[in-house]
C-alpha cells in the first residue's frame, strides 16, 4: 500500500462540520460591510515579489523570513500574498481606481506566511479586510472603527473585545521620532533582549511593543512619540477621539501601540480579546497615506483594517456562539416501498424550487430504521416520509425531528405552506 499524502504543515482542511461556522462568520462580515456601502474587490493570490518588498519593507520579518517566494518558468520572482493591502493598492493603481477618487472596498481570501503554526495562526490563513482610499480626514478613520464595532455586535461578542488606538504622526514626524528612539536604544543596548537588538535599526518602533518585561521597564524612560507630533497630527487624532466618544465607542489610548508594517502613519488601532490567550489581537489596522505613491501611483490617503478569519472562528467557538447554528437542512425525504422513490425525488425538487426549502433526499435504499437514522444525522428539522400508503392517498407524513410537535399526514397541496410555517416557528 502506498503512503498516504498529508496536507502541508500549517495549511489545514476545513471539514463540513466547520464550514458551516465559516459560512456564518463570512455572511456576518459581508452583511456588515454591505450596510456601510462598501464594495468587494478580488485580487490574485500570486503577485510579483517586488510588490511586497516595496509595500511591507525589506527588513520586516514578513519579507525576510515568512514569504512563500519562488521563480516561475519565465524567471520572474513571484510570491504568494502574505497580506491584502498591497495587492489592493496594486489593483487600484493598475485599473485607475484611486487618483482623485473615493473608494470604499473590502476583500476576503487566503494569505500565506511561512511561520511556526500555532493556535489561531497558520501558514495558509484567511483574512478579511477593508480599505478606504481618497479620504484623508479623521472621519474615515472613525468610520472603519465604527464598522468593526458593528461587526462585534453582529457576531454577539462586543463584550469580549476592547479597542486600543494610537497615532504615529506623519511620515516625517515618525522618522524624527525613529532617530530619537534609536539614539535612546543605543545607550541601553546591553539591556535589550536579542529580538529588540535585531530590530533596533531595521524596525525600531516594533521594540515599543516588545513582550519582554525588562525591555518594557526600560522603555518607561524612552522618548514619547507624542512629543514629536505637530499640531496637524495632534488635531487629526483629537478629532478621531471626539468622533468615537460621540458614537459611544470605548477605547484606550496606548502610546506603545505600533503596527508591524512599515507603511502606517497617523492612526493605528487594535481590537484585543482576553479569551484567546497570547493570540489576543482579532482585528487591526490604521492609516497608510504614503503607500499608494510608494507603489507607483499618485499620492492618495488611505485607511483600513484586516482580521484573521481563523482567529474569529476560534474566538466564537471558544465562546460557544456556534452552539445554536442551524444544520443547513430543512427537510430529509425518505421513500419506502414500491414506486415511492421517483415520487420522493420529484417532491424534493418541487419543495426546493417552489418553496425555497433546503431538502436532502435519502439515496441508497434501506429499511425505515436506517433512513430515519440518516435523517436525524443530517440535522434536518423535519423528516418527510413517503410510503406506499402515502403515495396512494396523495399525502406525506411529516415527522418533526428537533421539536416537540406530533407526527402528522399532510396533503401534497398543503405541504409547502405547512412546512414553511413549521420551520419558521
Amino acid at each position: 500500500m502506498s503512503k498516504q499524502i498529508q496536507a502541508i504543515r500549517g495549511m489545514n482542511d476545513c471539514l463540513p462540520q466547520d464550514t458551516v461556522k465559516w459560512q456564518w462568520v463570512e455572511a456576518a462580515l459581508r452583511d456588515t460591510v454591505g450596510s456601510f456601502g462598501y464594495q468587494e474587490i478580488r485580487t490574485p493570490i500570486v503577485e510579483m515579489t517586488g510588490l511586497f518588498k516595496r509595500a511591507i519593507g525589506e527588513v520586516t520579518d514578513i519579507v525576510e523570513k515568512e514569504m512563500y517566494t519562488f521563480e516561475d518558468r519565465n524567471g520572474d520572482s513571484l510570491t504568494l500574498r502574505p497580506e491584502g493591502t498591497a495587492s489592493t493598492v496594486r489593483a487600484g493603481n493598475q485599473h485607475g481606481l484611486l487618483y482623485n477618487q473615493e473608494q470604499r472596498l473590502w476583500y476576503m481570501g487566503p494569505m500565506f506566511r511561512h511561520e511556526r503554526p500555532q493556535k489561531g495562526r497558520y501558514r495558509q490563513f484567511h483574512q478579511f479586510g477593508v480599505e478606504v482610499y481618497g479620504l484623508g480626514s479623521a472621519d474615515a478613520d472613525a468610520e472603519v472603527l465604527m464598522m468593526s464595532a458593528q461587526l462585534w455586535k453582529r457576531l454577539g461578542i462586543e463584550d469580549q473585545v476592547r479597542l486600543e488606538i494610537n497615532t504615529l504622526g506623519s511620515s516625517d514626524e515618525r522618522a524624527a521620532y525613529r532617530d530619537a528612539l534609536v539614539a535612546f536604544l543605543e545607550q541601553h543596548k546591553a539591556q535589550l533582549d536579542e529580538d529588540s537588538q535585531r530590530r533596533m535599526y531595521s524596525n525600531p518602533l516594533r521594540v515599543l511593543d516588545s513582550k519582554d518585561q525588562g525591555v518594557q521597564a526600560l522603555l518607561a524612560d524612552a522618548p514619547a512619540l507624542m512629543d514629536y507630533l505637530g499640531e496637524e497630527s495632534k488635531q487629526h487624532f483629537s478629532v478621531l477621539c471626539e468622533l468615537l466618544d460621540a458614537a459611544g465607542i470605548e477605547y484606550r489610548v496606548n502610546p506603545r501601540l505600533v503596527r508591524g508594517l512599515d507603511y502606517y502613519n497617523h492612526t493605528v488601532f487594535e481590537w484585543i480579546t482576553e479569551s484567546l490567550g497570547s493570540q489576543g489581537t482579532v482585528l487591526a489596522g490604521g492609516r497608510y497615506d504614503g503607500l499608494v505613491g510608494q507603489l507607483g501611483g499618485k499620492d492618495t490617503p488611505a485607511v483600513g483594517f484586516a482580521s484573521g478569519i481563523e482567529r474569529l472562528v476560534l474566538l466564537l467557538d471558544t465562546l460557544g456562539k456556534f452552539d445554536a447554528l442551524p444544520s443547513g437542512v430543512d427537510c430529509y425525504v425518505c421513500a419506502m416501498g414500491q414506486g415511492t422513490l421517483s415520487s420522493a425525488m420529484a417532491l424534493s425538487q418541487q419543495l426546493r424550487s417552489e418553496a425555497g426549502l433546503k431538502v436532502m433526499t435519502h439515496c441508497g435504499g434501506g429499511n425505515f430504521k436506517k433512513q430515519m437514522k440518516r435523517a436525524d444525522k443530517s440535522g434536518a428539522l423535519v423528516a418527510l416520509i413517503i410510503g406506499e400508503d402515502e403515495l396512494q392517498q396523495g399525502v406525506v407524513t411529516v415527522k418533526p425531528l428537533r421539536t416537540e410537535g406530533e407526527q402528522a399526514q399532510v396533503s401534497r397541496d398543503e405541504l409547502a405552506a405547512t412546512l414553511l410555517n413549521l420551520i419558521k416557528a
